[in-house]
């Protein structure tokens, strides 16, 4: 097992800083950035595909199409 980098545990204190604080706040903010399961842009059900290319052409679509309709909305 090879073993990369190392993670900063922090102890758990009764009173939390302020650079704690500020750290949690932005985990949670980048936590709700996280796609849910609406941002696939490919609509539920079940899809054959002759081919690896004609999927990718259909995942292709639906994301366009799902970014248009993003790109409408905020303006």
């Amino acid at each position: 097992m090879r073993i990369i980098g190392r993670r900063k545990e922090h102890p758990i204190t009764f009173s939390a800083s302020a650079e704690l604080l500020a750290e949690g706040a932005r985990f949670n903010d980048e936590i709700h950035r996280l796609p849910t399961g609406n941002t696939t842009h490919i609509p539920k059900g079940l899809y054959r595909f002759k081919s690896f290319e004609e999927a990718n052409q259909h995942q292709q679509d639906c994301l366009i199409a799902g970014m248009a309709k993003i790109a409408l909305e905020r303006m």
